[in-house]
């Protein structure tokens, strides 16, 4: 029922999480040679849709970075250390960096106790990104599946399924920037959602009731409730295990 995105990439960045549990010093980290900002930086000329690049405090930066162990040369590795996160199309979509005023989630931070428990260790996916409706992104790094891993996935509120994307975060992030969200989110966005959600706070996701997997009529008709994306995730995994057994 998702839509496929279809992206027209020029290059095409691979990365890998840290297969050991021996933490690289943060020097090791930060390259200067090849910094992936640089190419982060090409596809925001291109962006389409509205993006907010949320400063970043330099303490934080080093720190997320070296809890994350991706290296800057990557995409991920220069948002997570270049920026505070960054805000799309005016709050729909918050791409996790290392943590501001505005996005206080750093990357590292929002998937301790999640995909991992300790920083080091090794990951089953890696949340990277979510929506304000409560819907998330994720890397795949094994669990959910060995077949695309890298791979982006997306936990639908519609569904409460994991789907896969079939692109990696590169090619996330370059969507994010130029691609067509309103046709992703088809049907899932209500006659003033820009207005609500640019008051919402990029830590926050709305809860709708009925929920979005229960069967409605109109969209419009059902309420609408800013809480913490924590809740959402919680409520998100026990709704799983009760009716997916997952």
């Amino acid at each position: 029922m998702r839509y496929t995105i279809l992206l027209l990439m020029l290059v095409n960045l691979q990365f890998g999480f840290c297969q050991e549990a021996v933490m690289r010093p943060l020097e090791e980290l930060i390259n200067t040679e090849e910094p992936g900002w640089n190419l982060v930086q090409a596809w925001m000329k291109e962006a389409k849709n509205k993006i907010e690049i949320l400063p970043k405090d330099s303490s934080k930066a080093n720190q997320s970075l070296f809890n994350t162990q991706v290296t800057t040369r990557s995409p991920m590795g220069a948002i997570v250390y270049e920026t505070g996160g960054i805000i799309v199309d005016h709050g729909w979509i918050r791409i996790l960096g290392s943590g501001s005023e505005k996005l206080k989630r750093s990357l590292p931070a929002w998937n301790k106790g999640k995909s991992f428990k300790e920083y080091g260790e090794l990951m089953s996916f890696l949340l990277i990104a979510d929506d304000a409706i409560g819907g998330l992104f994720a890397v795949n790094g094994g669990g959910f599946g060995q077949q695309d891993l890298g791979s982006i996935y997306y936990l639908a509120p519609e569904t409460l399924n994991w789907e896969p994307l079939g692109i990696g975060y590169s090619d996330f992030i370059y969507w994010a920037f130029t691609g067509d969200i309103a046709d992703f989110y088809k049907g899932l966005r209500w006659a003033n959602w820009k207005e609500e959600v640019s008051e919402m706070s990029a830590d926050e996701g709305i809860n709708f009731f009925p929920y979005l997997w229960v069967q409605y009529d109109d969209l419009e008709k059902l309420s609408r409730k800013a809480v913490p994306m924590q809740e959402i995730w919680d409520f998100h995994m026990d709704m799983r295990t009760q009716l997916l057994n997952n």
